[in-house]
Order: C-alpha cells, then structure tokens, then sequence
C-alpha cells in the first residue's frame, strides 16, 4: 500500500498542499490540464520553484483573473462539481471535503451546513486546492494518508466576519479528535482548508508510519515565520506492516451500573459524543446475586480517554471504570449526493482496500427529506439506494 506522509512542522494550506504534492514527481502540465475539467472561469495557477532556509519547495499560487462573487453555498459548490467532467470519485472525495467544511461551519454559526454562505473557502482558490489537491493524490496511487499531529499558531487574523483568533474557530471545530499542540509562532499555521483536507482525507495522525521512501516534496508557504521554515513536507512510501499492525489506536472505556436511571442513558451519551468519543453503546448484562445492569462502552481516541473518564465519573453512580488500548480497523469512506424525487440525498459509501464494500443513504439527510415531503422514510431510503444504484 502506497502511503503520503503529512509532515505538517509548519502547518498545512491547501496551496502548500498542491506544492508538496506536485513536488512528489506529477507535472505542474497535467494537473493544470485536469483542473482546466472544473469548467470554471477565472483563474490561473503559478507554480514557481523557491526555497526556504535552503531547502527547495514548490510555491503553487491560485491567481485570479476575473472578478468573483461574493462567496457560495454548499450546493454551489455541489452544482460546479457535477457539472465538470472531473471523475466521480474525485467528486466525491472534493466534496466530503467542503461538506466537512459546512459542518463546522455551522457548528460555530449555529445554524444548518445548507446555509453556510462560504467566504474564503467557498472562492476559486478554495475549490481548485480542495480539487487539485484530491487529483494529485489519485496521480501518485496514493492509498492511505496520514498526518503528524498539527501545530497551532496564536495571535488573530482578518476574515470576512471581521478580526478572529487564531486557530480559527472553523479550524478548531474540525480538529476535533486530531492530535494538536502549541508553538510560539504569531500567525496562522493551519487554515481551515488545511483543516478539512487532512481531517476528511487522513486515515490517522501521529508519528510516521514504517514505511519504504518512495518520494518526498515540499510546499512552500506564503508567510515568513522568523527561523522556523514556513513548509509542508509530504513522504511517499510503500508499508511494511500489514493493515492490522498499521490500524490505529482507541482507548475502550467500560463501566457496569446496576443502579443508574434508564432515563440518564440519553443525555450521557449525549455528552460523551460532544465530548469526542467515537462511539457509545450500551448492552444488558447479569452481575452477581442476579441483579441485572447495563455494560456501559465507550470508543474514544487516546488523547480524550480521560476527558471522557471524568464524564463517566460525574454523570454516572459508578465507582470504578475498565480501560484497554485496541487498534481499530476502519473502511474509507466517502459520500456522494443523488438526486431522488424528495430532493438530494448523501450515500455513504464504505470502501476497503480501494473497493466498495457498502453503500447506504445519509439517515439525516433521509429523515430531512422524509419529513419536507410527508413521506415514510422507508420511501425515501429506498429512493436514495435505486438513484445510486441507477448511477453505478
């Protein structure tokens, strides 16, 4: 299997992605002649070698040559990508991207991801990074990505809503879960497109995984951040480890309560997925003189296990919690939008090893459209499965 390294030292942008990437060895011809496939006007990208304390990088820069408008919504952006000629499954995965974008969005605005008017991240350079950055990735057969923890910058920046604090909330928001720590840097380190590429796109972050070197490339930032080298470095490798010893880490959190109201199950797991965990589940069991309890379960990444310890301890009568490190296989995922007779619908789609393995509709999206067109939601599911099955 064919890896891509993120070493992120200095943080990640979606330009600094495209240089990296190109540096890998694809020519800066062929991914403009590809993004040429986007039908959309406007722009023109300018790779230019540099350097940054001596080392060589690519600087890709998106220039734009027409005058844009003021922003998109996501279904903006949906309607540019099905109507390029771009492959579905780059499609696909550039949208996860921006979907991943208007969620956090919307968190932060406190709103839904459908009214997200997107400013810098819905321009040009936004979608031909996200895009380009998605058509590289294919060009170098890479078949899983994965990142160095992030490092946060500090201080504000200038955006459309005014002055924020850096990290931005955005930002901040999609990291959720992701390995961070701080550096005495006044700026902005990662960007909220940075953000969502490794957040939608990378299987797992921490150190590099044992692999054979393959390649390596930098991307040049913009900025200049005193004696700290402003460059994204992506290594290519092959594995050396199979996929069961390459799986990443979750810590399983375990409790048992034979006395703890039914009624507190709901607003618990609540919390412990706002929290991070990955998952919660609950399962009847039979302690000692018969009384009967529930198995409380909790996934959760290594670094909020004990965060979500301190839930348990307060929102449970629990007196003790069971813990053990496991690895955890995963299936890439990604969703694509099919037009049904009750409007647009997300199918999550589970691929293993590059194959597609299941595919099922997006349960929010179908409740949503159920619950506009009065419709059964068995209805609207089975819509949702024959539009995808009519495009497969």
């Amino acid at each position: 299997m064919k890896i891509a390294y993120f070493d992120c030292f200095s943080g990640i942008s979606g330009d600094m992605t495209l240089g990296a990437l190109l540096a890998c060895g694809v020519e800066t011809e062929w991914l403009r002649a590809e993004l040429q496939r986007l039908n959309l006007p406007g722009w023109r990208l300018d790779v230019e070698p540099t350097s940054r304390n001596g080392i060589g990088a690519t600087d890709v820069t998106v220039a734009i040559t027409e005058e844009q408008g003021h922003g998109r919504h996501l279904h903006h952006i949906e309607e540019i990508l099905a109507k390029s000629v771009i492959s579905p499954a780059i499609q696909a995965k550039a949208l996860a991207v921006f979907i991943k974008l208007a969620d956090a969005e919307a968190r932060i605005h406190q709103t839904t991801p459908d009214r997200i008017h997107f400013h810098e991240v819905g321009a040009v350079d936004a979608i031909v990074d996200i895009v380009g950055s998605c058509l590289l990735l294919e060009k170098l057969g890479v078949e899983r990505v994965v990142s160095s923890p992030l490092p946060m910058g500090r201080g504000f920046v200038e955006c459309m809503h005014g002055t924020i604090p850096i990290p931005a909330p955005a930002t901040l928001e999609m990291l959720q879960g992701v390995p961070v720590y701080s550096v005495d840097v006044e700026g902005e380190l990662v960007t909220p497109t940075g953000a969502a590429i490794l957040k939608t796109l990378a299987a797992g972050f921490g150190p590099m995984p044992a692999m054979t070197v393959r390649a390596s490339g930098y991307g040049a930032g913009k900025k200049q951040f005193g004696n700290r080298p402003n460059l994204l470095r992506v290594i290519l490798g092959d594995t050396v480890e199979d996929v069961f010893s390459a799986a990443p880490e979750v810590t399983v959190l375990e409790t048992n309560l034979d006395d703890f109201s039914p009624q507190f199950y709901e607003p618990l797991s609540e919390r412990l997925f706002a929290a991070g965990a990955l998952d919660v589940y609950l399962a009847p069991i039979q302690m000692k003189k018969g009384r009967p309890a529930t198995l409380v379960t909790v996934l959760a990444p290594p670094e909020k296990a004990e965060a979500l310890a301190d839930i348990i301890f307060t929102e449970t009568t629990t007196l003790g919690i069971r813990f053990n490190t496991m690895r955890r296989l995963c299936m890439e995922r990604e969703w694509r939008a099919v037009e049904t007779p009750y409007g647009s619908i997300r199918i999550k789609i589970g691929r293993w090893k590059g194959e597609e393995k299941t595919a099922a509709p997006e349960y929010e999206d179908v409740r949503a459209a159920a619950e506009r067109a009065g419709a059964p939601l068995k209805l609207v599911l089975q819509a949702a499965m024959n539009a995808y099955s009519q495009e497969q």
